[in-house]
């Protein structure tokens, strides 16, 4: 009853949070009772003192981050998901639910266009995606220096470098420290106008320490551009040095399930290990990410573990092989529902509607009156920026007041933009990935930047 008004409601309410901070704490932050409460009183209270604190980010109005909503058949799926309670690390523990998984790795691979023959892991999200495939890396370059990091650790290992753009997102950086590489491993090569790595700087960067171990990671998705990286050119080179090449593709991998849009990933697929969420252009329930790794016998070698109360299964597909960690949630479930209700061809026209959408929101806020395009959409990631009126003006001034801007459209509850530093330039970023996003959300966040505008 609760999620059903809810979700019927997402229409009509405020996008953003009403509530404050103070409110909230006031209604949630309750003395813990000697003695407990009735579960329907649990639930109902709950709901009614989280009031105002939701954000709308289910609902095709919200185009802050890079966040999508729930499909039905996901959400049901996830909802089975809980009330089924299957450990989903071994096999022994949920047979149906392992081999859910493995089948969405299968049609997950033949989606982004990845190697068939590549290992997979359903996790958390993108972080614990690059902490597994880096993980692999991690074991093959130190492996083929006779190193066993498993057992030795990296204390006295060969060091390993990471050669990435300076716009990488930051849980590159995350991944990089949790693994034990150390920030300092992190070589920053500069990015061109359009955020893309060069064939230039990674071709520099790989002579100047030729023979160490070394990751290069690239992108697919700028998380302010959505710009591509070079794959056809970055991915020979890097691999003509022995690097690995792993893709950051939380979002921008999914281009790939849409053919009329594939052209920025051609040669993706000749990586060595991908990342990319199912909780964003997918729209699966949170949290869902998937890592991809070319070398399964790296993979395994990085992730399996075993214990003599352990049951594995010689025929079956043992989660804990691959993935981070032991006892884990069936998110399995959710990922096959939204895959079987949408087929390749709704995967398909998904993608294409959110870069649709997100060019004409992009374009026309940044035709409004005291408005500025910043970055027209080339998938579904915009930039648009608002100018301080002033004769005077500065760069501070036009940031202040884009963040004026973007707090007048917050408040006032319509839509949902957040904001960026981008190249010195405080903007509002627009980045549609909702399944729900149609043609009188567009009109109605448009109007909604228009009257913060003349407010």
């Amino acid at each position: 009853m609760h999620s059903r008004a809810y979700l019927d409601g997402l229409d009509v309410t405020s996008v953003a949070a009403t509530a404050t901070t103070d409110e909230l704490r006031k209604r949630l932050l309750r003395p813990l009772a000697d003695d407990g409460v009735e579960p329907a009183r649990v639930i109902d209270e709950m709901v009614a003192d989280s009031a105002g604190g939701l954000l709308g980010s289910a609902g095709g109005r919200f185009f802050g981050w890079v966040i999508g909503g729930a499909l039905p058949a996901a959400l049901a799926a996830d909802w089975l998901t809980s009330a089924w309670d299957q450990n989903s690390g071994l096999y022994a523990c949920g047979p149906a639910s392992a081999v859910i998984e493995e089948t969405c790795g299968i049609w997950l691979k033949d989606l982004l266009g990845l190697p068939p023959a590549a290992s997979f892991a359903l996790v958390t999200g993108c972080q614990m995606s690059h902490v597994t495939c880096l993980a692999a890396a991690r074991h093959r370059l130190l492996a083929s220096r006779g190193w066993d990091v498993e057992r030795g650790g990296l204390s006295g290992a060969p060091h390993i470098r990471i050669l990435t753009a300076d716009t990488r997102h930051s849980s590159i950086d995350r991944a990089v420290r949790l693994l034990g590489f150390g920030t300092d491993s992190i070589v920053n090569l500069s990015a061109d106008e359009q955020c893309r790595l060069t064939a230039r700087a990674l071709a520099q960067a790989l002579r100047e320490a030729a023979g160490v171990p070394t990751i290069v990671v690239l992108q697919a998705g700028d998380i302010n551009t959505g710009a591509f990286d070079p794959f056809e050119e970055l991915v020979p080179l890097a691999h003509e040095h022995g690097a690995w090449v792993h893709v950051d593709g939380a979002f921008g991998l999914w281009v790939n399930a849409c053919p009329p849009r594939r052209a920025p990933l051609r040669g993706v697929e000749t990586a060595d290990s991908w990342s990319t969420d199912g909780h964003k252009w997918l729209n699966v329930p949170y949290d869902c990410g998937y890592a991809f790794v070319a070398d399964p016998d790296a993979h395994r070698a990085a992730m399996s573990i075993r214990a003599s109360y352990l049951t594995h299964d010689d025929d079956a597909r043992d989660q804990l092989d691959w993935t981070p960690e032991f006892s884990r949630r069936g998110r399995g479930l959710a990922t096959y529902a939204a895959i079987r209700q949408l087929g390749r061809t709704g995967i398909s026209d998904l993608v294409d509607r959110c870069c649709r959408a997100a060019r004409e929101l992009s374009v026309r806020i940044g035709a409004l009156p005291g408005a500025e395009l910043v970055w027209e959409a080339r998938i579904n990631q915009g930039l648009a920026r608002f100018r301080d009126p002033g004769p005077m003006a500065t760069e501070a001034d036009h940031a202040t007041r884009t963040d004026e801007v973007i707090a007048r459209i917050q408040q006032a509850g319509e839509a949902f933009f957040g904001g960026t530093t981008w190249q010195s330039k405080r903007c509002m970023r627009i980045s549609v990935c909702n399944w729900q996003t149609n043609d009188r959300d567009v009109d109605r966040a448009v109007g909604a930047v228009e009257r913060a505008l003349v407010e």
